[in-house]
């Protein structure tokens, strides 16, 4: 157990991150309890790996934690849904235009924008959630996801292709 001064540490560096460890376990189980169980365990492995925490980005390191406890849990509790690696071979040749993503995104409302993200596969929806929504770095993406940077940036450029489809078909039903 961690010592009264580690625990301050721990709380005064990492507790200001809770927010977005709620908001990306929120969007990889899909469920609010399930997310509250998600973050409460990872923050304990968290506390009770600190020492291993070598500085750094704090948000970076427990979004990683954060992660794997979310995959972990949907394994256990759901089978198999952990992301499948992105393959360059597969989805080469489909480059995504950033106009009709704005388009897209400006047409949408709330709902219909959390609905087109609940659609994307974890390994998208993930990116989408560190980036646009939790503002990190490619960088801590990549060291959240332990993903090289290129496979960020294609993933990332994937998703938003995806959600800029469904968003605009989304809006076209309605019209």
């Amino acid at each position: 157990m961690p010592d009264e001064s580690t625990a301050v540490d721990f709380e005064r560096t990492f507790t200001p991150h809770m927010d977005a460890a709620y908001n990306l376990a929120r969007w990889l189980v899909r469920d609010d309890h399930d997310a509250q169980d998600v973050v409460q365990e990872a923050y304990l492995r968290a506390l009770r790996f600190a020492s291993g925490f070598r500085g750094g980005d704090p948000r970076a390191w427990i979004l990683a934690i954060v992660r794997n406890t979310a995959f972990t849990f949907l394994k256990r509790n759901r089978g198999s849904n952990s992301p499948v690696e992105f393959d360059e071979n597969v989805h080469r040749g489909e480059l995504e235009d950033a106009g009709l993503e704005a388009e897209a995104v400006r047409g949408a409302d709330g709902t219909m924008i959390r609905d087109a993200l609940n659609e994307l596969t974890e390994e998208f929806r993930e990116v989408i959630v560190m980036r646009d929504i939790e503002g990190l770095s490619y960088k801590e993406i990549a060291d959240a996801a332990d993903v090289p940077i290129g496979t960020v940036m294609s993933r990332l450029a994937r998703a938003r292709g995806k959600l800029a489809r469904s968003l605009k078909e989304r809006i076209a039903k309605e019209s």
